[in-house]
């Protein structure tokens, strides 16, 4: 079906999101000036902006924000997910407004400008979200100039030409460049990061980073590991120098059969060899393609904190934060690969584990914490099960 008609520019007008189907959605601009060009998906987690925002999971993506006050709490340096925002701008209900939290530093808008992410507020974002319910992910363009001044016909052709999500390979666009090791634990109140010196005699874990969450990182320390990150493009042997007692998959963007090419030789040779391994959403989809499975596009996608997943072996509900545009095909899985964990919104595989080696995975972000701590566990039994595990 056409879309309507776009509508005249209203007056005051400074930010626009521009569809592929010709669809035009004006509102106000804030954060950078500027056009980007991405999928445009939506969140439903009431909190934890500024973590979906930096979230390497979100590259190529513009970010509908259902709940309305976006950016009443501000921005701080503490709540971030990597060393830059990954995703392209976001789009919000109403104005972003003055800080009102304690540990605010700035401004989020003030943060989105430094960032060079854009912003569009005054958007009717239950239409826009019901629309990629009913309709999928559309591509589209953002776009923010103070003097209102947009050419349509442009935007609308840079929408249209962009390829979409489905064949991109973006895990190695935004992965690590070198090793580096991580210190860092969980976060309190009162005394801020906690820092485990590298915990010098726990388990080696090998992280994989294919668009890694810090706060993933700081669960592995957490649980007792010493952690090494590496790029996505390390190969087997580099991995294997290092001497692992067990090996991470991280989360990540873009299509994992497109990541697959380079990293499903490297995370099979991986099993081959015995080693524990532990994978979170794009990880988790990569080692379902190691074992043989297949991965889909799915229609809308799951974002958001607080997704319910069934436990299968003993029927506990999780309440969750997932965020993928892509899942592993339940019917696809060999049958040494069984389901853990299932979605109670749609029944799309959460987790799985493998019944010949030690290899286990899970859809969500147990690192998010949205239960708060209802998938913690899924940590220490990683970590847990490397204990005695020796050294390569």
């Amino acid at each position: 079906m056409a879309a309507a008609p776009a509508p005249a520019q209203p007056k005051g007008a400074t930010g626009v999101l521009v569809l592929a189907d010709g669809s035009v959605i004006w509102g106000h601009g804030f954060g950078a000036e500027g056009v980007a060009v991405g999928e445009v998906c939506f969140n439903t987690a009431m909190t934890g902006y500024q973590e979906v925002m930096s979230d390497p999971s979100y590259a190529g993506q513009i970010i509908t924000f259902t709940f309305p006050h976006i950016g009443n709490v501000g921005a701080n340096n503490e709540d971030i997910e990597s060393a830059n925002p990954h995703a392209l701008g976001c789009v919000v209900r109403e104005p972003v407004t003055a800080a009102a939290n304690f540990r605010s530093q700035r401004r989020f808008d003030d943060w989105m400008k430094a960032w060079g992410r854009i912003g569009i507020s005054g958007v009717d974002t239950r239409a826009l979200t019901k629309r990629i319910r009913e309709g999928g992910a559309p591509n589209g363009v953002i776009a923010h100039n103070k003097a209102g001044q947009f050419d349509i016909k442009k935007l609308l052709s840079q929408a249209k030409a962009w390829p979409g999500l489905e064949g991109m390979d973006l895990a190695s666009v935004i992965s690590a460049t070198q090793n580096y090791s991580w210190d860092d634990g969980l976060w309190t109140l009162a005394g801020g990061y906690a820092v485990h010196s590298g915990n010098p005699d726990g388990p080696h874990v090998v992280a994989i980073d294919y668009g890694m969450k810090r706060n993933i990182l700081r669960n592995l320390v957490a649980a007792g590991a010493r952690v090494t990150v590496v790029p996505a493009t390390a190969t087997f042997d580099e991995i294997m120098s290092l001497k692992p007692a067990g090996i991470f998959l991280s989360n990540g963007p873009g299509d994992p059969a497109a990541t697959g090419v380079h990293a499903v030789p490297t995370i099979q040779k991986i099993l081959n060899a015995g080693l524990p391994l532990f994978g979170i959403c794009l990880g988790h989809q990569l080692l379902g393609l190691a074992v043989g499975a297949k991965t889909l596009k799915m229609t809308q996608g799951h974002r958001g904190a607080n997704h319910p997943v069934k436990r299968l072996y003993d029927g506990r509900v999780e309440i969750t934060s997932m965020n993928h545009g892509f899942a592993v095909d339940t019917e696809t899985l060999p049958a040494t690969a069984r389901p853990t964990h299932i979605s109670l919104f749609d029944g799309t595989l959460a987790g799985l584990e493998l019944t010949d080696r030690p290899a286990f995975s899970v859809q969500y972000h147990p690192e998010a914490s949205p239960g708060p701590q209802d998938s913690q566990y899924l940590f220490e039994k990683f970590v847990g099960s490397l204990a005695s595990t020796r050294s390569l």
